[in-house]
């Protein structure tokens, strides 16, 4: 099963993160903190907190800031008290696009989300509006070069629905959401680690954007990661270098 050609994108997202590690830190404090409100605060427990965690880890973040952040979920430190929100709506040439996001104002973020998606070119639309274009499962995503069949025979063994060759020769590891975790830590018992793995809304069919529409499309999806209250940006557009 092939498909469009992403390590660019990849690379491009990471160099992205490199530089905005200080939201990356903010955004992850939110969803830690969330996560133990919801589910508690042993890790061991709670899934979602313990990705959440492991994610930190991955970036750095030192330990009192996430053992601050569970705290302030669990009600022990004072805190703001942060409301899960998702938009809807589209892009250049249709492009499908969902927003998550994290805020104690709802009224700003609606606000800040609808103003970049006016200002580039694009359209909020309603509930439902395009939440059917994407799966919410979990991916890894294997550097070009990866060995295909070993790695394709431990992933099916450990509980992975779909393997995906790409264009580009980087491998993708598609699963259950509540399977991702297992599923990683036997791959990477196997010496397989992923240059990306995480649990998000996957789009059933990408759109790729050259060119000009390209460049808007970017600029779209740039100015909605850069709203102080959105976690993640999920989209059907594939921004070809």
């Amino acid at each position: 099963m092939a498909g469009h050609s992403k390590w660019a994108n990849i690379q491009h997202r990471k160099g992205k993160q490199d530089v905005k590690r200080g939201k990356i830190f903010t955004r992850l404090i939110k969803e830690i903190t969330v996560s133990a409100r919801m589910g508690g605060g042993d890790p061991g427990a709670n899934p979602r907190l313990r990705l959440a965690i492991e994610k930190a880890r991955e970036n750095n973040m030192p330990k009192d800031t996430v053992e601050n952040a569970i705290k302030r979920g669990c009600g022990q430190l004072e805190g703001v008290n942060y409301e899960e929100l998702r938009y809807e709506g589209y892009g250049i040439n249709g492009a499908a696009v969902m927003v998550d996001c994290m805020t104690d104002n709802k009224t700003r973020t609606v606000a800040d989300v609808r103003h970049a998606f006016t200002k580039y070119g694009g359209n909020l639309g309603t509930d439902g509006s395009v939440a059917f274009l994407f799966k919410h499962c979990g991916q890894m995503i294997f550097a070009p070069g990866t060995n295909e069949d070993a790695l394709m025979e431990v992933a099916l063994d450990a509980g992975a629905e779909d393997i995906v060759s790409n264009d580009d020769g980087s491998i993708e590891v598609i699963t259950a959401p509540h399977d991702f975790e297992q599923v990683k830590q036997r791959l990477e018992e196997a010496g397989f680690k992923p240059e990306m793995g995480e649990v998000t809304m996957k789009p059933e069919n990408e759109v790729s954007f050259t060119g000009d529409d390209a460049v808007k499309m970017q600029k779209l999806l740039d100015a909605l990661e850069d709203c102080d209250d959105v976690q993640e940006v999920y989209t059907t557009a594939v921004i070809e270098e």
